[in-house]
C-alpha cells in the first residue's frame, strides 16, 4: 500500500480526506477522536514541505444542505490543536479556489461538509472533479479509514483524476487489523459484547477457527447467547437494575473473562460488556479496559464506534494505559476484519 512516506511531498498541494464525523451536541463536539487521529498525517505533510493542505470531510447523515452539521466547528476544533487552519463554506469553485491560492505555506483549508451534496453517496466522478479542478492538488491522501468500506465520490471515484496515497491513520488502522487475522501471535483472544446478534455473528464464525479463545458479554449474554463450541465463553452471571434487567455482566463472569486476558497475546475487542452510559452498570468493561491497557507486550485492537468511545473516555483518567489501536472505524474495521473488499483501500492498492 502506498503511503505518503513513499512520495515527494514538498511544495505540494495536498487534498487529503479525512474523517471528521464527530459527535456533536448543540453544535459543540462531544468527543474529538477523529478529529485528533488525523494530526499525525497533517504534521507528516507540514514537516516534510507540503505547500497546502485542502481537507474534505462528511459529518452526519444530511440529505442535503443542513446548517447545523457544517464543518465550521470542527476547523474550529482542528485550528486549536493543529492551528493555521481556515473553513469555507463551500467544496468547489472560484471562492475554493481563491481560498485555497492564499493558504500560506503549511496552510489548512477545510471544506464543507461533502454530504451536502448528492454527487458524494452517488460516487460520480464529476462531483470528485469539481473538487479537484477547483483545489488543483497534486495528490490525494486517503485517511478517512472509517469510510474506505463506502464506494463513494471521494472513497472511489477519486480513482480517475490523482494519484492515492494513505496517510499515517489509515497505515496505522490497516497494519493493526492486518495483524490480527494474518499472523497474529498467539493465545489470541476475541470479547465480544454489544447488544445485536446479527451484528456479532460474523466476527465470531470468523475467528472461531483463528481464535484460542471468545468471550461473549453484553447484551447478547444477557438475551441468552449459547454456544456448543469449547472455544466459546459466554458470560452467565449479572448484574441487573431494580427491575431485573441484565444490564452488565456480574462479578464471577468478569473475573473469568480476566484470565483469559491475562493469558492472551493478541486481544480484539468489540462490543461493551455492559450498558457503560449508565456508571452503575460500566463495572465489567472498566475492569476490562484496566487490564488490557496495562499489558504492554500485547497487541491490542479495539473497534467499534461505543466500545471505542468507551476506551477514549477510560482514558482521559487512566492516561498510563496503552492500546496498540483504538479503531477510528467502526463498520470499516469490522468489514476488513470479515475480509470483505473495501473501494477506498482498493483505489489506493
Amino acid at each position: 500500500m502506498k503511503t505518503i512516506k513513499d512520495t515527494d511531498l514538498k511544495d505540494k498541494t495536498v487534498l487529503v480526506r479525512v474523517d471528521y464525523n464527530v459527535p456533536l451536541k448543540d453544535g459543540q463536539i462531544t468527543d474529538d477522536l477523529r478529529i485528533r487521529a488525523s494530526l499525525p498525517t497533517l504534521e507528516f505533510l507540514r514537516s516534510h514541505g507540503a505547500k497546502k493542505i485542502v481537507l474534505i470531510s462528511h459529518l452526519g447523515r444530511p440529505e442535503k444542505e443542513d446548517p447545523s452539521l457544517s464543518l465550521e466547528p470542527v476547523a474550529a476544533a482542528l485550528d486549536d490543536l493543529i492551528k493555521n487552519v481556515d473553513f469555507i463554506s463551500k467544496v468547489s469553485g472560484p471562492e475554493v479556489t481563491k481560498k485555497a491560492e492564499s493558504l500560506k505555506d503549511g496552510g489548512i483549508l477545510l471544506l464543507e461538509n461533502l454530504r451536502f451534496f448528492e454527487g458524494e453517496k452517488k460516487n460520480d466522478p464529476d462531483f470528485i472533479k469539481s473538487i479537484i479542478d477547483s483545489v488543483k492538488p497534486d495528490l490525494y491522501v486517503q485517511d478517512g479509514f472509517a469510510v474506505i468500506h463506502r464506494a463513494h465520490a471521494s472513497t472511489d471515484a477519486v480513482k480517475n483524476f490523482l494519484p492515492i496515497y494513505a496517510g499515517l491513520l489509515l497505515e496505522k488502522e490497516v497494519e493493526n487489523l492486518s495483524y490480527a487475522i494474518k499472523n497474529p501471535e498467539h493465545p489470541v483472544l476475541l470479547i465480544i459484547g454489544g447488544s445485536k446478534v446479527e451484528d456479532k455473528q460474523p466476527l465470531i464464525d470468523k475467528f472461531v477457527d483463528l481464535a484460542d479463545h471468545i468471550l461473549v458479554g453484553g447484551k447478547i449474554a444477557a438475551d441468552g447467547y449459547t454456544s456448543e463450541n469449547p472455544k466459546i465463553i459466554v458470560a452467565n452471571d449479572f448484574d441487573e437494575d431494580g427491575s431485573g434487567a441484565k444490564l452488565d455482566i456480574g462479578p464471577v463472569s468478569t473475573s473469568e473473562f480476566v484470565k483469559y486476558i491475562n493469558e492472551a497475546k493478541t486481544i480484539i475487542w468489540n462490543g461493551c460488556l455492559g450498558k457503560v452510559e449508565d456508571p452503575a452498570f460500566s463495572t465489567a468493561s472498566s475492569i476490562v479496559a484496566q487490564v488490557i491497557g496495562e499489558k504492554e507486550d500485547i497487541a491490542s485492537i479495539i473497534c467499534g464506534g461505543d466500545t471505542a468511545g468507551f476506551v477514549e473516555e477510560y482514558l482521559k483518567d487512566h492516561e498510563n494505559l496503552h492500546y496498540s489501536l483504538i479503531s477510528t472505524g467502526g463498520g470499516a474495521a469490522l468489514e476488513f476484519l470479515l475480509g470483505k473488499e473495501l473501494p477506498g483501500l482498493k483505489a489506493i492498492e
